[in-house]
This record gives C-alpha cells, structure tokens and sequence, in this order.
C-alpha cells in the first residue's frame, strides 16, 4: 500500500498535534503530508520536518497535491465550507470538532459530504477509546443493571489568555456569523459527546429535548461554566457540567448510573471504574484507535468508521440548543475571584458543582447554586433526520 497523500488545514494551536499526529504515521508509511494550508507558511522547525506544498487556498492546494484525505482543523465557522471545498473533489475528511457551528450547518457539510461519496470521520478522539466497546458490552451483559442515567463533569482551567488566543475564542458570533466557542461545545465537547455514545443517544432524532444554564465568569459572549441536561428516545436523563473556572484542574469524565452499579470512564486517559453490588472495585485500562488511522484503514481495508457524521447529530442538536439559548449570563463579581499571579478566574466551589451534577444528573440551579442562571428549555425544533 502506498502512503496516502494528507493536506492539513489549520496547523497552528490545535493543528500542531495534528502535524505531530500526522508525521507519526509518516513515519509508519501509512500517509504523507503532502500540503499545509495556512494563512502564514509554516517553518520547517513547526512542521516537523522536511517541509510540504503551502498555500493559503485550502482548494487550489488540494488540486496541486492530488490529495485523497484532508484534516480540517480551522476556526469552526470556516468547517462546513472547508469540508465541501474537499468533498466535491473526491478528498476524504478528518473533521476536528465541533463539526459545524449550528444544527443548520451541520446538516448542509453532513448532507453534502455524503452525496460525494466521500469518508468522513468527525475528531472526537475519545470515540476512538476501546473503553468505548468494552462499557457497551458491559452494560449489554446487565454488570450495573439497567441504565437510569449518564452524567459527565468536566472541571478545567483556563486563564484568560485562553480567551484571546484567536479572534473568535470565547465567542457566540463573529462578524454575523455563528461560532458558538463554549465550554461544552469546544474545550469540553468530547464529555458532551462520549455521555451521549455511552448513552445510545448520538442521532440527532434520539435527542427529545434539552435544557441549559450558561453562564460566564471571565469576560466573554459564550459560557465557560454551564450545565446542559438532555431527554432521550431511551427515557434516561442526560446531564453534563463543565466549567474553565475550575480550583484546579480535574480529569474529566463520564458516569454511567445503573440499577444495580456504576460505571465510570476517564475518557483522557482511557480508564474505567466498575462499581457493582456483590463485588469490589474493579479497575480497567484500555488503549486507543486514532481517527486519522482509523480513516486511512477505512479508506484501505474498508474499516468501519468510528465516528461518521450522522453518528454526531445528537451532539450537534446540543450545540444548537447552546446556540439558539439565551446569552449567558455574566456571573456576579462576587460569585469568582482572580487567582494571584495566574491571570484566571476561578468560581468557589464550581469544581464540587460539577462533580455532584454528574452525580446526581441534577442542574446548578437545582444543587442550589446561588449564581445559576435560568434554566431554557428547548424541544428540539431543529428537524431531526
């Protein structure tokens, strides 16, 4: 097998694990980078090695290169044009998460990937987890019962440089278009999306209604503490809480509630926690397919995708929920305070918030938090398909 050709979109911030990804399998004769398209040209030192074709027409280079995948790892209102600008050439996508910035886009990059015939696999690398697998057949072997609910807790840090690392961070809108960069639909996403896969709520018609509380302590449009709690086709409850005012950072993860035990999975670190009643703890560690390979073995072998783009759209209905919501609330100054020395803010007492939310699948309002903004309610009026 010849190594594919790659063009990568996007190679500075999150895109440099992407060009380290991608020389791994370089180095693996599997693929071979083949373009950079950045506004800036790359240096050799920032593309890790002897560097590729570069342009800043993401088409033109596609066309130049004979690409056949591309990875698109862009600000996320460029994702849906990026990704058909690739489709309708015949180049398979690696698309980073959030695939689209509302439910709208999503469905015009999945609707119109699809009518290509081309592979598309959506970056939420904690879907690559064999944990994944192993939880599912657990949970069909009835180890905890039957599944009541799912919560997920992610507890982060983040100072305020985060919010200005690019013209778009931390917020809702950007010149008229929709960006939506919050907790639970950027740096937190993968919690969003890996409750509802363990949940069997990913279709976007699984979803039956959602409810959310935003709000901010930093100075931002979008929320960096918030909750979201999500009805499902199945009748179990769906609660995730995040915050990137956190005391200290914490490993995020996701809590599977059963009748008779529970589950937990750190999804970072690929690691689960079997609590079940009549036995002791029981402890499990797991390794991890990477997207970008998993694609290429779809694209060689014919593999099955791991994460299709249809297989997000109970996330993305999430997403449009956050997007249609009530602007986040700002929370009262006295509600945060500025660590000394650190440049962040911090939110007393959001780090046991989100654990209990996890916990309980409760919302912050309902754990009595005093800053908790109103709760929206939203069924849905999105079309699902």
């Amino acid at each position: 097998m010849s190594a594919l050709p790659v063009v990568l979109a996007g190679a500075r911030g999150h895109g440099r694990w992407h060009v380290a990804n991608i020389r791994r399998l370089e180095r693996a004769g599997l693929v071979r980078l083949a373009g950079i398209c950045e506004l800036t040209p790359l240096t050799e030192q920032e593309a890790g090695g002897e560097l590729p074709e570069q342009s800043a027409d993401f088409g033109a280079l596609l066309d130049s290169t004979g690409a056949r995948v591309a990875v698109v790892c862009t600000p996320i209102p460029t994702h849906t044009d990026l990704a058909l600008t690739a489709a309708r050439r015949g180049v398979h996508l690696l698309l980073e998460k959030p695939p689209a910035p509302s439910y709208a886009e999503f469905r015009r990059m999945a609707d119109g990937v699809a009518a290509t015939g081309v592979a598309c696999q959506v970056g939420f690398q904690s879907l690559g987890s064999h944990a994944v697998p192993a939880i599912r057949e657990l949970v069909a072997e009835g180890a905890i019962g039957e599944i009541a609910g799912v919560g997920g807790a992610g507890a982060w840090v983040r100072d305020e440089a985060y919010f200005r690392r690019a013209p778009w961070a931390g917020r809702r809108r950007l010149d008229g278009a929709d960006v939506v960069d919050g907790a639970l639909t950027n740096p937190l996403a993968h919690a969003v999306a890996t409750v509802l896969a363990l949940g069997g709520t990913t279709r976007a018609e699984d979803v039956t209604g959602i409810e959310t509380e935003l709000s901010h302590a930093n100075d931002i449009e979008a929320d960096d503490t918030s909750c979201v709690r999500i009805a499902t086709a199945r009748g179990h409850r769906v609660t995730v809480a995040a915050t990137l005012c956190a005391q200290r950072a914490a490993e995020p993860y996701v809590l599977l509630h059963g009748g008779s035990g529970r589950i937990t999975f750190w999804y970072k670190q690929d690691r689960i926690l079997l609590q079940r009643g009549g036995h002791g703890p029981e402890e499990y560690q797991y390794g991890r397919t990477d997207l970008l390979e998993n694609l290429v073995d779809h694209l060689t072998t014919g593999a099955a995708l791991l994460v299709p783009p249809d297989e997000t759209g109970a996330f993305m209905r999430v997403v449009e929920a956050i997007r249609t919501a009530p602007d986040p609330d700002p929370l009262p100054a006295a509600a945060w305070h500025r660590v000394p020395g650190e440049s962040r803010r911090v939110v007393p007492g959001v780090d046991g918030l989100v654990a209990a939310a996890a916990d309980t699948l409760s919302l912050y309002s309902e754990l009595g938090a005093p800053w908790a903004p109103r709760t929206e309610h939203a069924l849905n009026e999105v079309g699902a398909r």
